[in-house]
């Protein structure tokens, strides 16, 4: 039997449904998800097994128009993935009308074909098709097809499975042959302090003003397991993680009124984190004021960008 093996990459402006598309595909969390753009900020990689192929799936923040230098460089990230990878999904909800976004979108992705990735398919993703009715559904198909050359479209629903096992098909088609790139049962290779991360940045995401999401980072120190036994056989471990804001004003935001808010925020990523990592978690939060470090280079440096 013939064995297929690659990479494929989900751009699309932000909040697009990559991430959540890349969950359903590989039937687990490795991306975290939220309603504000710009959630991703790195590239993570997602890993589909079958008998007859492996699928890396690699989700990239949201190409977009940037007005800080930490959207460049996100930019920048994007378009050294596209060059790399055997197939591109350019995901477009399917609830909202094209716009600007996604044609400069599609002008980048005719732009790097000269740069490396000529030949490279491009799927055009009709994400969120549960969203809208079916007529709705076809309107934006053809006004997806009309809108570049696409060697598919497909649409899909992370949220109710519509069509991700054909979605998966049709990536898998565009692959090269070859044997395996990730041992069986690996789903993701983010390192365990940046899948921490992220868990604690969604966590504090949840229910915050629009201004918040841009200037949120979020640093792991150190993951330390303790000495104490192991309870029924569970370690216990010290995390602790620093997040960091552009002005006073924002931490305020993320800590609440007598620390009610950053508690809750805590509550809610440990218990992702000990699924994650099978271990007894005590988070250590602490919130820090990095002014503007958006837009200064070692402040992004320092920050992991």
């Amino acid at each position: 039997m013939t064995h297929r093996s690659g990479f494929a990459c989900f751009v699309g402006r932000p909040n697009a449904g990559k991430s959540t598309l890349t969950n359903a595909l590989v039937g687990q969390k490795v991306a975290i998800t939220s309603g504000r753009p710009q959630t991703t900020r790195h590239v993570v990689r997602g890993i589909v097994h079958r008998d007859d192929a492996q699928l890396v799936l690699v989700d990239t923040p949201g190409l977009h128009r940037p007005r800080t230098l930490l959207g460049e460089r996100l930019n920048d990230l994007v378009r050294d993935t596209l060059t790399e990878v055997d197939v591109v999904g350019f995901c477009l909800p399917a609830n909202e009308k094209i716009g600007p976004g996604d044609r400069y979108i599609a002008e980048q992705l005719a732009r790097l074909a000269p740069e490396g990735r000529a030949g490279t398919p491009v799927v055009a993703v009709v994400t969120k098709a549960d969203l809208v009715p079916r007529g709705r559904l076809a309107e934006q198909l053809l006004a997806v097809d009309a809108l570049g050359e696409w060697a598919d479209v497909v649409p899909v629903s992370a949220r109710d499975g519509y069509q991700v096992g054909e979605l998966t098909e049709v990536l898998v088609g565009h692959l090269p042959e070859g044997p395996a790139l990730y041992p069986d049962g690996e789903l993701t290779d983010e390192p365990e302090q940046v899948m921490v991360a992220e868990l604690v940045r969604e966590a504090a995401l949840e229910g915050v003003r629009d201004e918040l999401p841009h200037s949120l980072a979020v640093v792991v120190d150190e993951i330390v397991e303790r000495e104490e036994p192991a309870r029924d056989g569970v370690p216990m471990l010290d995390v602790r993680v620093h997040m960091f804001v552009e002005r006073d004003s924002q931490k305020a935001i993320v800590i609440g009124r007598g620390g009610a808010r950053l508690r809750d925020v805590g509550t809610r990523a440990r218990t992702e984190i000990e699924a994650l990592l099978g271990a007894r978690v005590f988070l250590d939060l602490h919130v820090k004021v990095a002014k503007d470090w958006q837009r200064d280079p070692k402040q992004l440096g320092r920050l992991g960008f």
